[in-house]
């Protein structure tokens, strides 16, 4: 089908996209003063503004630094990768699940029984097979940017990583490898979890693909393997939930096994982990499922049933409870939504080349058609909620691809703005100081200012991966660090307590992921048509933070939002109509 032919991640292999820019360092740090200046006292921001304008003085230690940052990206594809996923991912010591891996929760599936579920689980592994034979083809369809600017491809490399990546535990800082080998010497095998244990399910017999039939009579196979007490070894897999540092070490006193090391090797490269769970005897409730997916209900449920160094799990709860949890290092969550949606419309069965159009048709459609960014929108409503919850705003991570560039992951937009905080003080303000009108300007400053640095942070400009570069580069070159980043202002900017993401589905299907700070919240949204889905997550022994009591702050403010722009239409359009009758001309009767 033509279709097929145009716009393949194959044609891009040709096409060399831009490298990641690098702003102007005055840019970048009048930016970041007119990002933290609402948020923190007067008198620490006099101190804050002496040091940045010391730092960017000419002849300073700023422009030495942009100096050799600027060398750096002219000799790199991106100048900014392994800094950044050093930061985000490899340094963090923190245990991997709620801390760092997202899930992907999948509808409630109606099993009759336990074969039935297995029969799931076989239709699902045919259905990553087949992705993943459209990955190593290098045959999906390119993505494009959506929005405001003109549309363009963006880099395929994080597809590339989804089954050929693994994350190695260390002392200091972990290692992500992927698997960059010749197809015919792919991994061909992948590992089941049952009970706790772990099984290698080869895919491919005699150079041929198992069929559904073959892949199920296997999996019965292990369920019945599972069941043998006498073989049973300890559930290894809870060590994978424990700290980066303390997972390592117990690694290292594993691997001096030769049988271990063996066992290791078939683990770390196999395509993707399928988790066989056994029921959770929980109501599969959004938030439970949702919890389940994030860390399998501790070690009395299934929390010891998952490997979470592999970049894929897929489980498959004989309760109907299923999803995916991600090692988030390799790729971004818009790249496990895609190859989700494909497993979840495979399973639904369709043929190969329905898929691939229905994928094309969708990446071509999905262009946002309101004047008013509804991503903008969503995020001056959680500045709104956390407001009703606290009196104050606080530094905000939005996720923002930068995959326009070679290479490009993600930089931050830093929805906390001053525009979106005189908004919120307006709504919560209880003396009816302000107006409709006045309140609906300062929504449309909010909005605007959020829009405005969106654009910013996708084209290469926001400030987080700049100040990243920057000190790294002192690091690099030995300085003492420089005194914008011991700062009690900069130290705070990077203390997100609430952390954001949109990720959007077309499927039935929700994305959910852990604060990234004790006293923080996580918050993602995925918008539909007529209805926001949001997923907030907290830490139940954090007394700052309720998820509770900001949902429902965020639903108020929704409503509230949503009542003060119908008035101002409804007064809007009454003013027009009085307009038009005042201008018809009079008629003299006779």
């Amino acid at each position: 089908m033509p279709i097929l032919e145009r716009g393949t991640a194959r044609d891009q292999d040709s096409q060399v996209l831009t490298k990641v820019p690098i702003p102007l360092l005055k840019q970048t740090l009048d930016t970041y003063l007119k990002c933290v200046q609402h948020l923190v006292k007067e008198e620490q921001f006099k101190k804050t503004r002496a040091i940045v304008e010391k730092f960017g003085a000419p002849g300073g230690v700023g422009e030495t630094l942009q100096k050799k940052l600027l060398e750096r990206r002219d000799k790199m594809a991106n100048w900014v990768y392994d800094y950044w996923l050093e930061d985000m991912y490899l340094n963090n010591r923190l245990a991997l699940p709620v801390n760092s891996s997202p899930a992907m929760v999948f509808p409630k599936q109606m099993f009759k029984d336990h074969k039935d579920a297995l029969r799931f689980a076989a239709r699902l592994i045919s259905g990553v097979l087949e992705y993943k034979a459209l990955v190593d083809a290098r045959s999906l369809p390119v993505d494009f940017t959506r929005g405001q600017l003109a549309v363009m491809p963006m880099c395929m490399e994080q597809y590339y990583r989804l089954f050929t990546s693994y994350r190695y535990p260390g002392l200091k800082t972990d290692t992500l490898t992927v698997q960059m080998k010749a197809a015919f010497s792919a991994p061909e095998h992948m590992i089941v979890a049952c009970k706790n244990q772990f099984f290698v399910l080869d895919v491919v017999a005699n150079s041929k693909q198992l069929s559904e039939e073959e892949i199920l009579s296997q999996l019965e196979k292990i369920v019945k393997m599972s069941e043998n007490a006498e073989e049973r070894l300890p559930p290894f897999g809870i060590l994978t939930s424990d700290g980066r540092t303390e997972w390592a070490q117990a690694r290292e006193a594993l691997i001096k096994d030769q049988i271990n090391r063996d066992s290791l090797a078939l683990i770390e490269s196999c395509i993707c982990v399928v988790c066989l769970d056994e029921p959770s005897g929980l109501q599969p409730s959004d938030t439970n499922r949702a919890l389940l997916m994030l860390h399998g209900g501790g070690h009395e449920k299934n929390g010891a049933n998952r490997w979470y160094d592999k970049s894929m799990q897929f489980v498959v709860g004989m309760d109907g409870i299923c999803g995916v949890v991600c090692e988030h290092s390799p790729f971004e969550g818009i790249v496990l939504v895609q190859c989700c949606e494909y497993i979840m419309k495979y399973i639904a069965s369709p043929s190969k080349e329905a898929m691939l159009e229905i994928i094309c048709r969708e990446t071509a459609e999905a262009r946002p058609q309101q004047k008013m960014s509804p991503d903008a929108f969503i995020q001056v409503a959680l500045q709104l909620a956390f407001f009703k919850c606290t009196g104050r705003l606080v530094s905000t991570y939005e996720s923002a691809s930068i995959r326009r560039f070679q290479e490009g992951r993600v930089d931050n937009i830093r929805s906390a703005t001053a525009e979106a905080l005189a908004f919120v003080k307006s709504m919560a303000d209880e003396r009816g100081t302000f107006s409709d009108s006045e309140k609906m300007k300062r929504l449309g400053d909010a909005i605007k200012a959020q829009t405005s640095y969106t654009i910013a942070a996708i084209t290469g400009m926001a400030i987080d991966n700049h100040l990243l570069g920057l000190l790294r580069i002192s690091k690099e070159l030995n300085m003492e660090k420089p005194e914008i980043f011991c700062d009690e202002t900069y130290l705070a900017s990077n203390h997100f307590i609430l952390s954001t993401s949109q990720v959007p589905t077309t499927v039935e299907m929700f994305c959910c992921y852990g604060p990234v700070v004790p006293n923080g919240y996580g918050a993602c949204y995925n918008p539909q048509s007529d209805h926001i889905i949001f997923c907030v997550s907290s830490f139940w022994d954090n007394t700052e933070t309720s998820s509770v009591v900001f949902v429902k702050a965020l639903n108020e403010g929704l409503l509230e939002i949503r009542d003060l722009c119908n008035r101002s239409s409804a007064t809007a359009s009454k003013l027009a109509v009085a307009s038009q009758g005042a201008s018809q001309p009079h008629k003299s009767g006779k």
